[in-house]
């Protein structure tokens, strides 16, 4: 075994006990927050970056086999739909009126996206 791989080895198992620390907060974060907006950021931010790091310390732990382009696809599907998901959830919560009373300091859909007249 070469330095070099040493090294890549310990990247790798860095990267993967990083991610899944990120990961295991945000899913306590989920659990703990009080509403759907302080959860949608636990579920987002760091849980997507978690993941990231987990698939990138699989690939290069895999370096060189096939399965390393499943990884990035995996990746790359997380980052592309993470941030809809995000946007469509706390669109739902602010219709809703789920969120903390003051924690929007401007409101900036104003009143149109509520129907009040039902």
């Amino acid at each position: 075994m070469s330095a070099l791989d040493s090294v890549l080895s310990w990247v790798s198992y860095v990267a993967i006990l990083v991610g899944g620390f990120l990961a295991a907060t945000a899913a306590v974060a989920i659990v703990r927050f009080p509403d759907t907006l302080t959860r949608m950021h636990a579920a987002t931010k760091p849980q997507v970056t978690g993941l990231i790091l987990i698939l990138i310390g699989a690939a290069i732990h895999l370096r060189g086999h096939p399965n390393v382009w499943m990884l990035m696809l995996t990746g790359l599907f997380t980052l592309v739909t993470a941030p809809a998901i995000a946007h469509l959830i706390g669109r739902t919560a602010y219709r809703e009126q789920r969120h903390r009373d003051g924690l929007l300091l401007v409101n900036e859909l104003g009143d149109e996206g509520i129907d009040d007249e039902d």
